[in-house]
């Protein structure tokens, strides 16, 4: 875990130096829709890594050359967060790479095929897709909570 961050470091300094910030924000200008389309091509591109990378190396390397596209754009980062958490875990159940999948293979009996696990992970995909739809759709159902906390300690 500490070599991936220290590694996740060295790269975030070197895409500074070398002005990658900028170029993911002249790649995002081009993305059409304005901020729905940067959400969407966002939670698209976070969905396809999620098929073959953990969500640390994604938390670590990706989510960071967003922010401060995302800080632009005055996007509530709870929201995306939350966002990007139920994407990843859709993600990790997706065949033919879903990390999960690997998980429930492990422990599933012998006499239970590859392909069963992958079919009966198709309803709960969906539900999760679902979630991310009124989730994008209706953020206060993640902003309440934090801002119901921050006014009641004032």
């Amino acid at each position: 875990m500490m070599f991936i961050l220290i590694c996740a470091q060295v790269f975030a300094l070197s895409f500074r130096g070398l002005h990658g910030e900028q170029l993911v924000a002249d790649l995002f200008r081009v993305v059409p829709g304005g901020v729905d389309g940067v959400l969407i091509f966002m939670m698209l591109l976070i969905f396809i890594l999620g098929f073959f990378i953990e969500w640390i190396e994604i938390s670590y390397i990706v989510v960071p050359l967003f922010l401060p596209l995302l800080l632009n754009l005055n996007v509530d980062l709870v929201w995306v967060a939350s966002l990007i958490a139920l994407n990843l875990q859709t993600s990790f159940l997706t065949p033919p790479f879903g990390w999960a999948l690997f998980y429930l293979r492990g422990v599933a009996p012998p006499e239970v095929p590859t392909l069963a696990i992958y079919k009966g992970v198709v309803p709960f995909i969906g539900l999760q897709l679902l979630a991310l739809v009124v989730l994008y759709l209706y953020p206060s159902l993640a902003t309440w909570l934090p801002r119901a906390s921050v006014g009641r300690r004032k």
